[in-house]
């Protein structure tokens, strides 16, 4: 009998387009508390909040470091209200319809979003139930902390060995590798094919990922 697989995908930056939203509500709130945005927001994609902000503000007190935590969930919020969803990348459907029809693929989430971010996501787009098991920043410490896929992993009963992560940031890659997973970087997302280092390759486009998948896991085209 045939191991079950697991493929977990980060969302913003490997799913989903959604640096407009992010760097929209960044400048939001880091405007309420009088401060300039730092040069390349988009670096902390991937972190939970809280540490995204402390990674972008380091020398701020708690204090004002929490209002700014405050302040981008109500911008991100008004911002998704007001706009229409961030897009998925070119691709991207199709390929989660073709894994979804495979009897020996799982496939799951983790993501430096919280559980309504994820859902409202997972609406706008009509991909909900397609996965089996959604990790979110609520309830684990920020990747790179392999928190999050080793509940993947023990959700599904799948073995790390037969695990991939999809990800487009170093944290995705490094998150992954401390928990024994294989690692395919997205050359598409936030940072970058140079700085995807630990994965063990990079794709150029979704079309590539079925057969990605089936190379490190050794399964015949």
């Amino acid at each position: 009998m045939t191991r079950p697989k697991l493929a977990i995908f980060d969302v913003d930056g490997t799913l989903v387009d959604s640096q407009t939203h992010i760097t929209g509500a960044l400048s939001a709130a880091f405007a309420a508390e009088g401060l300039a945005l730092p040069g390349d927001p988009l670096r902390v994609v991937g972190l939970s909040l809280p540490e995204a902000i402390r990674t972008l503000a380091p020398d701020l007190d708690a204090g004002p470091r929490a209002r700014l935590v405050t302040a981008y969930r109500q911008a991100y919020f008004d911002l998704r209200a007001n706009a229409a969803p961030a897009p998925l990348y070119p691709g991207a459907r199709a390929v989660l319809e073709r894994l979804a029809a495979r009897d020996d693929v799982l496939m799951g989430v983790a993501t430096g979003k919280s559980r309504r971010g994820l859902d409202h996501v997972l609406d706008a787009h009509g991909l909900t139930g397609f996965f089996v098991t959604c990790q979110v920043a609520d309830h684990h410490p920020s990747k790179p902390h392999p928190a999050m896929v080793l509940a993947a992993l023990a959700e599904t009963g799948v073995e790390a060995i037969d695990a991939a992560m999809i990800g487009d940031t170093s944290f995705d890659m490094e998150m992954s590798r401390a928990a024994g997973l294989h690692r395919i970087g997205v050359g598409w997302g936030y940072h970058g094919a140079g700085k995807l280092g630990a994965a063990d390759r990079v794709i150029d486009s979704f079309a590539m990922l079925p057969d990605a998948l089936n190379e490190i896991w050794g399964i015949a085209p």
